[in-house]
């Protein structure tokens, strides 16, 4: 916590977009945070929503540090925001802290992976776009 400060956001508020710096990541305290991302035609598409103790951001751990979706506050949002390069540097620093960080949004990641992925089975089962044998 020690690299964290308090951050508010008004509903509505992006947070950040698809392809810009991933610059930064935040743990909700309250509220609500929708992530989407750009379908070419259409409106953004919802990944998912996320809630306190939720982890919103995970690009800037990985090169080239670029928001892989989009983020906003769909309710009122507190949060604990915490810079992206002085966490990196910490990781650099301190193994063990690093490899805690480095664990814990892997586990995020899978975690939405998996979320993802039911959700398109769910998405192409309703639509007719799964044959079956």
């Amino acid at each position: 916590m020690e690299h964290g400060h308090e951050a508010n956001f008004l509903e509505g508020t992006r947070l950040f977009e698809e392809g810009s710096v991933a610059d930064r990541f935040w743990i909700v305290r309250s509220g609500t945070v929708t992530l989407d991302m750009s379908v070419p035609g259409r409106n953004p598409a919802l990944i998912e929503r996320l809630g306190p103790g939720e982890l919103v951001g995970w690009s800037w751990l990985l090169r080239p540090y670029t928001w892989h979706n989009s983020a906003e506050a769909e309710t009122p949002v507190r949060a604990y925001e915490f810079n992206a390069v002085t966490v990196r540097m910490a990781m650099d620093a301190d193994p063990a802290f690093g490899s805690l960080i480095g664990n814990w949004v892997t586990s995020v990641l899978a975690y939405r992976l998996q979320g993802t992925r039911l959700r398109l089975l769910d998405e192409y089962a309703l639509h007719g776009g799964v044959d079956t044998v």
